[in-house]
């Protein structure tokens, strides 16, 4: 009995310790969860203290980044250009990729619809440039006409295809003042420095006879009872219509008997009467012709491309630094681009400081080698197509032309088709060299520029009076938005807006309207409609070319394509148009030459 009440004693001892340990850790866990809520607590306020500076901070750089944004010109829309590569797809595999797969540049045209290397409305138009009765009841013959002793002397201005242009209108302005033309002397002092004269480079016997019941023309000029002429050179705005002529050479002309015409290019009205655009185009599309020489050599070329291909296309590239650098564009290439060619622009003293998204904004950049191949895919033209390139020396070299190349890997140009050997003859004159391209691109299936210079605008207007052959120049203002954003949309929808922004800049019939634009790109009194055009709806396929494509047309013919250095080194300002006013103001400079081709 007493060792049972021990035992319960031990029991009931055994079961207060564990209660009194048990209430040991309950006070000692309550304890650390009292601390750990402490520390908790602790630890939420410093971090709130963190985040409200790091808030605080952020809030300041989000600031800083807005005033940087509104104080900081916008980046110039071409440093997407020379970054960006492009992705060429052969049906859906991707060959190269550096940006977004949604854009992506197949290697095929397309089925368009349409044929690429021809217009099915050129056959209802034809160059028509015979003189009218009346002309040719007045002129019976130029000897009859031309007053004795009065002789027209003429400088020409600039590279090749501008000074063809100045001996063109010197042909006109001979008619216009009852003279005798002596054959125009050629530019041999501006930047090309070709020392080519006119019979190095054109056909001499073949412009004296073409002509000889419009002007009489003179290889040099005669001698006055054995004593030489002393010249009178003056210079007449640019132009300068009939009236223009009348009033302020003609009386000179009557006094000194001989006048030279100084820096004759774009010296004469585009607005002119039938007859006289008429002899315009005589002299341009008929009289005026290369060398045999440089004809046969430009044959040849053209042969092997024809030996190459069916059709070709002849891309007139126009990159060359100097050019961009008078242009003012910027095209992506950072510190080095702008230090080139900021040099360069030192050569024109009075030059404007230029805004680079300005004048890409207004289509007055030529675009990239790079926007040409992709516009000409767009427009359906595969990388099977083999190109004549006629260019300078383009600015970045192979780097520049390499996505181009990519494109339309069947890349020419007259260096790559023909020999050394070959070119010597030509290769030391740039005028003559020029004349080369010339030829091929005349030759050409289709025509494409990536400028409107002006080689640019007298074959278009030859290639207009020859058949309407295509000609291809960008509508720079409506495709400058579109480079920009192609990576936003995909392929499709890029090239669908490239062939709209293009209408009326193919090298249709009637794309512009008669007596706009510069007459030797646009020669409308010298082309006919034939017999089986039904309609003007016929005539434009059905598309119109409105007001406001005409007039984008017009303002994307800048005239810094045409102006080129000065022999003293400055530049000045163009005289007035003088198709409705003959007056000028005395000592209002005038831009002296053109960036010529």
């Amino acid at each position: 009995m007493l060792l049972m009440l021990k035992n319960l004693d031990q029991l009931i001892f055994s079961v207060r310790m564990k209660k009194k340990k048990r209430e040991r850790n309950s006070i000692l866990l309550q304890g650390s969860n009292d601390l750990f809520i402490g520390l908790n607590v602790i630890l939420c306020r410093k971090r709130h203290r963190v985040f409200s500076f790091i808030s605080a901070v952020s809030g300041c750089l989000l600031l800083l980044l807005f005033a940087f944004s509104v104080l900081t010109p916008p980046p110039t829309a071409t440093d997407h250009f020379l970054a960006h590569h492009f992705s060429v797809v052969r049906k859906t595999q991707v060959v190269e990729s550096n940006f977004d797969e949604v854009f992506q540049v197949p290697t095929s045209g397309g089925n368009l619809g349409r044929h690429l290397w021809s217009s099915n409305q050129s056959k209802f138009y034809y160059g028509c440039s015979n003189a009218s009765k009346s002309y040719v009841v007045y002129v019976s013959a130029a000897d009859l006409k031309t007053h004795p002793n009065r002789y027209l002397m003429i400088a020409t201005s600039g590279g090749l295809n501008q000074q063809r242009t100045g001996i063109i209108d010197a042909v006109v302005v001979a008619y216009i003042l009852n003279a005798t033309l002596v054959i125009p002397k050629l530019d041999q002092h501006s930047y090309w420095k070709d020392t080519s004269d006119f019979a190095e480079i054109f056909n001499v016997d073949l412009f004296i006879s073409s002509l000889s019941r419009d002007v009489e023309i003179l290889e040099e000029l005669p001698r006055n009872g054995g004593k030489a002429w002393v010249p009178r050179s003056m210079r007449v705005p640019r132009k300068c219509n009939s009236k223009c002529y009348h009033s302020r050479v003609l009386p000179v002309l009557n006094k000194r008997h001989v006048v030279e015409l100084t820096k004759f290019d774009y010296r004469l009205s585009n607005r002119l009467e039938t007859d006289l655009q008429k002899l315009r185009c005589r002299v341009n599309y008929h009289a005026l012709r290369f060398t045999d020489p440089i004809l046969e050599m430009g044959k040849i070329l053209i042969e092997r491309m024809r030996m190459k291909a069916k059709h070709f296309i002849a891309l007139h590239l126009r990159f060359e630094p100097d050019m961009l650098a008078f242009s003012g564009c910027y095209y992506g290439g950072g510190e080095k681009e702008r230090g080139d060619l900021g040099a360069i622009r030192k050569r024109w003293k009075t030059l404007h400081v230029s805004n680079p998204e300005k004048v890409r904004t207004h289509g007055r950049c030529p675009l990239t080698p790079e926007e040409i191949g992709l516009m000409l895919r767009a427009l359906g033209f595969g990388s099977d197509v083999h190109i004549y390139v006629a260019s300078g020396e383009v600015y970045g070299g192979e780097e520049t032309l390499a996505p181009l190349k990519a494109l339309f890997p069947n890349f020419h140009s007259k260096e790559t088709i023909a020999s050394k050997d070959e070119l010597a003859p030509f290769s030391a004159f740039s005028g003559r060299m020029a004349a080369l391209d010339y030829v091929v691109c005349d030759e050409s299936d289709v025509f494409v520029t990536n400028n409107n210079g002006n080689m640019a605008r007298i074959l278009a207007g030859r290639r207009r009076y020859f058949g309407h052959r295509p000609t291809i120049r960008p509508n720079a203002k409506k495709l400058y938005k579109l480079f920009l954003d192609r990576n936003n949309m995909t392929w499709d929808e890029f090239a669908s807006k490239v062939r709209t922004y293009q209408i009326g800049y193919m090298g249709e019939p009637k794309e512009v309207k008669p007596g706009r634009g510069e007459f030797h790109e646009n020669p409308d009194s010298c082309i006919c409609e034939s017999k089986g055009l039904e309609s003007s709806q016929e005539r434009n396929d059905g598309v119109e070319v409105s007001d406001e494509q005409e007039q984008q047309s017009l303002e994307s013919d800048p005239d810094w394509t045409d102006i080129d250095y000065l022999d003293t080194g400055g530049l000045s300002k163009e005289l007035p148009n003088a198709d409705s006013s003959v007056s000028n103001k005395h000592g209002q400079p005038e831009v002296e030459a053109f960036f010529s081709d």
